[in-house]
């Protein structure tokens, strides 16, 4: 974890603007291309959540300014950026998860079922680690939405958030849309939109 210095910072004035709102978060719901990717995940017989998490991962970690978090006012890069997903249980409930992020996606699905099968075995709302070197996603795979919001703390917070919908098919085409809240202090639409370009382009690998 490295510190960005406001002083020499480009984005320090527009930083500066959006850290003062109550609620400086924006979002966009974005459509993507999950074919390649659920066709990979059935020929490999491997999980399709993990297969799209991985790629998710490998996307957020390819753009820096959603590797970037607030701490008393300040700014940190983190060198790498973990998943946490919501992960349900038997009984309908869930558990917050805490999942290492690796680009080898063999040994990041041995992690995700890791902290499933901890999950699982437990009632515990959070996981035992915890931390900002995060992003905080769900899946929503009984819904087809075009809009999402996410609860709001009312507190300074900078993690991104992400939730993936209902996989849609149109012929030969599975889509899922993807939502991403992110911190305008941090981040702008320019990054949104790298983030989308690279996690499609890891979709398809």
């Amino acid at each position: 974890m490295k510190k960005i210095n406001l002083e020499t910072w480009n984005r320090a004035e527009q930083f500066q603007h959006f850290n003062k709102m109550f609620d400086p978060y924006f979002g966009v719901t974005i459509p993507l291309d999950v074919t390649k990717a659920y066709q990979f995940s059935k020929e490999n017989e491997i999980s399709f959540f993990g297969k799209y998490l991985h790629a998710c991962m490998q996307a957020i970690n390819s753009v820096d300014n959603l590797k970037y978090r607030i701490i008393n006012n300040e700014v940190v890069a983190y060198d790498i950026i973990h998943a946490s997903p919501t992960i349900m249980r038997e009984d309908k409930t869930f558990g917050f998860s805490f999942v290492d992020f690796d680009e080898n996606l063999d040994v990041f699905l041995k992690h995700l079922e890791s902290e499933k099968t901890r999950i699982q075995s437990s009632s515990n709302l959070f996981p035992e680690r915890n931390g900002l070197d995060c992003i905080h996603c769900s899946a929503l795979p009984w819904v087809n939405f075009s809009g999402h919001k996410e609860p709001f703390f009312g507190e300074k917070d900078s993690v991104p958030k992400i939730a993936f919908s209902k996989v849609n098919r149109e012929k030969n085409t599975l889509s899922m849309n993807v939502a991403i809240s992110v911190n305008h202090a941090l981040v702008d639409g320019y990054h949104v939109g790298l983030f989308s370009e690279k996690f499609q382009y890891f979709l398809n690998q």
